[in-house]
């Protein structure tokens, strides 16, 4: 099968191909520098020259708190765009299937806790990151309009919080899990962190994630949208702590309260993903910590920004 991943050469996107071609598929995998995606013109000639007949769209632009307040304007639109025109030349090529990676940012800010996909519509998602979740947001709806006026199949996966190997370990806009341990292992006697710690969050290993992926690509065909986690919720304080203790970190961690938490708690129910095409989460967040720490010492100098 040919098969398209944007952003096949990302953090996720490149645990996701390595899978597929395990699988057998035949990936072609775009280069921003060749093909920009937020360019209707760009879009089209990838398609033309890819003729994809399975299509996972993963490109996006990503980044934590900071990363979402300085620049929510691009995280709105390209995010929007890069969805819209992938969607709009699967449709005109004829593709098979279509699976669109959303965001847990999607959800409401008060969202019940475990977060359920019914619940995606019952208020406005935490501020700092609305802008890129209502984007990713957008995907959804238009996902389903195009099932339901041109019989494309489209899939849409709302992706926990992600960390792993070849994480972004650029503390201006990286996750926490990657700067937590970048900030623990660089030999520092004091690590400042945002918020007060109390926010929980459920994190997902990529390995895992990627399994996920691939598999609804196979054997899910519905127009409901999909959580992916792990089930497990722990707070950031717990998180620091963990971190501090893999990485044999023996400084203070101090905590900047005037730095906004972010949305106070963050669990999904997994249970649609596992009912409807049989994905369980196997890595416990310790091991999959323990494996992200010994790749970032591994390639610290590579990854250092």
């Amino acid at each position: 099968m040919r098969t398209l991943v944007t952003g096949g050469s990302g953090f996720l996107g490149s645990h996701l191909v390595e899978l597929l071609e395990a699988r057998g598929h035949d990936v072609t995998v775009p280069r921003s520098a060749d093909y920009d995606l937020t360019r209707a013109d760009d879009a089209e000639r990838l398609f033309d020259d890819a003729q994809p007949d399975l299509v996972f769209h993963v490109a996006a632009l990503a980044g934590g708190i900071n990363a979402n307040r300085v620049a929510p304007g691009r995280f709105w639109y390209a995010n929007l765009l890069m969805g819209a025109f992938v969607l709009e030349q699967s449709r005109v090529h004829g593709v098979e299937k279509l699976v669109m990676l959303g965001t847990i940012c999607e959800y409401p800010k008060f969202a019940p806790v475990p977060f359920h996909e019914d619940d995606l519509w019952n208020g406005f998602p935490e501020e700092t990151n609305a802008p890129y979740g209502i984007a990713k947001k957008a995907h959804l709806v238009g996902g389903q309009a195009y099932r339901d006026q041109y019989g494309l199949d489209v899939v849409h996966l709302l992706p926990v919080n992600l960390y792993g190997p070849r994480d972004n370990f650029d503390l201006e806009t990286s996750h926490v899990i990657p700067a937590l341990i970048r900030k623990m292992t660089a030999g520092e006697k004091r690590v400042t962190l945002w918020g007060d710690g109390s926010p929980t969050r459920e994190f997902l290993f990529v390995e895992d994630a990627a399994r996920g992926i691939a598999v609804a690509g196979e054997r899910y065909e519905g127009r409901e949208p999909v959580n992916l986690g792990s089930g497990a919720e722990i707070s950031i304080r717990d998180l620091a702590e963990l971190i501090a203790d893999l990485t044999g970190f023996d400084g203070e961690i101090e905590w900047d309260t005037t730095k906004p938490n972010g949305q106070p708690r963050r669990q999904l129910d997994v249970s649609r993903a596992r009912q409807l095409f049989g994905f369980e989460a196997t890595t416990s967040l310790r091991d999959g910590l323990e494996r992200t720490i010994a790749w970032y010492r591994a390639n610290a100098a590579a990854t250092a920004v």
